[in-house]
């Protein structure tokens, strides 16, 4: 008989967009034994960015992410490092950038360790607030003059952000439910 599998710690992660007043973030909890090549997929869809653009995590002064010797861009493989093997506990922060010319900095929290419970599927969202910014609207500071002139018939850019946005942006949007349809192919 096979010994079982124990089941790893889940690591509850507060994922927030540096800079974003008021503040735009994500609650998750994943397996403690991801690797970091995973949670960059957690990352994207419960923030709802489209994966289009290179990223990297910075744990420490170094750099993970996908190589690219071909660039020289040196990094470690995020998809062969082990969440549990860079994090040291609770309260431990690192960083995750996404798109490397608007630059959306993430602050990413391990803010407990839990023991799994039976009854959930990992990864999953617990909780987050206010939408993800639009893709290439220029970082958080173009996010803060896309904002302003969406939100001001009488801004000179008004008519083309809203052409290009469409009609239906809302900063404050967030549904839970649609990020978990969302991390469902990852459990």
């Amino acid at each position: 008989m096979g010994k079982k599998k124990a089941a790893s710690a889940i690591y509850q992660l507060k994922i927030s967009l540096r800079g974003a007043r008021p503040p735009i973030w994500r609650r998750v909890q994943v397996p403690s034994d991801i690797t970091l090549g995973d949670l960059h997929q957690v990352i994207q869809l419960a923030m709802g960015w489209y994966n289009c653009h290179l990223h990297e995590f910075e744990v420490q002064g170094q750099s993970y992410g996908q190589p690219m010797p071909e660039y020289d861009w040196d990094v470690r493989d995020e998809r062969k490092t082990k969440l549990n093997k860079v994090v040291s506990g609770e309260k431990f922060k690192f960083s995750y950038v996404y798109d490397m010319g608007d630059s959306w900095e993430h602050q990413i929290l391990v803010e407990k360790i839990l023991e799994p419970d039976s009854d959930t599927r990992y990864p999953v969202c617990i909780k987050g607030k206010r939408a993800c910014p639009p893709e290439d609207c220029g970082g958080i500071w173009g996010y803060g003059n896309f904002l302003e002139a969406i939100g001001d018939p009488n801004h000179p850019d008004h008519g083309d952000m809203v052409e290009w946005i469409g009609d239906e942006f809302d900063p404050e949007w967030f549904d839970l439910e649609a990020i978990n349809r969302s991390l469902q192919p990852l459990r």
